[in-house]
C-alpha cells in the first residue's frame, strides 16, 4: 500500500511539472545539452528578450560540421554588436577578454577555419564556451550569431 502511494505520488508531480510546462509553452522551451562545452545537462529557454554579455544564449544552428540544421547550440555571449573581435593566429579576444584558440580540426575530424576578426555587426553577437572544443564564433561555419536565430536566454536546470 504504501509503494503504491509513493507510485501516485511520482505520477502527480510528474503530470503536474508536465502540465505547467504545457501551459507555459509560449514563453518557456526545454533542451538536452549532449557535448561538455558546458556543464548542464537539462536547460530551460526563456524565449525571446535581450542580451548581455555573459548570458547563456540557445540558438538554431544553420547546419553544417556534424550538426544538422535547426539544432538547439547553447552558448555564452561574449561579445555584443560594436566589440571588436581581434586574432592573433588562432587565438581570439572579444575587446581585452582572452575567448580561446581556434582549432585545425573538430574531434569529429572536420577541418575548421578561424572567423575573421573585426567588429561585431549590429543583430550579432559573438558567443563561445571555455571548452577547447567548443564549436563557436571563433570559427567560419558559426561566425557570429544572427539574433533571429536566437531563441532565447537558456538557464541550466541541472
Amino acid at each position: 500500500m504504501k509503494l503504491k502511494l509513493v507510485y501516485l505520488a511520482i505520477c502527480f508531480a510528474v503530470g503536474t511539472l508536465a502540465a505547467l510546462a504545457w501551459c507555459f509553452r509560449a514563453k518557456l522551451d526545454y533542451t538536452i545539452n549532449m557535448t561538455t562545452s558546458l556543464p548542464g545537462t537539462l536547460y530551460v529557454i526563456h524565449k525571446g528578450g535581450s542580451f548581455t554579455k555573459g548570458d547563456l544564449v540557445a540558438y538554431r544552428w544553420q547546419g553544417g560540421a556534424t550538426y544538422p540544421p535547426g539544432a538547439v547550440f547553447i552558448k555564452q555571449v561574449s561579445g555584443l554588436p560594436g566589440d571588436s573581435v581581434k586574432r592573433i593566429g588562432s587565438t581570439f579576444w572579444v575587446g581585452d577578454r582572452y575567448i580561446g584558440m581556434a582549432k585545425p580540426v573538430s574531434k569529429a575530424g572536420i577541418a575548421l577555419r578561424p572567423a575573421n576578426p573585426g567588429v561585431i555587426p549590429p543583430g550579432s553577437y559573438f558567443v563561445s564556451t571555455p571548452s577547447p572544443d567548443s564549436l563557436d564564433s571563433r570559427y567560419a561555419i558559426s561566425g557570429n550569431v544572427s539574433t533571429s536565430a536566437i531563441i532565447g536566454r537558456a538557464y541550466a536546470i541541472f
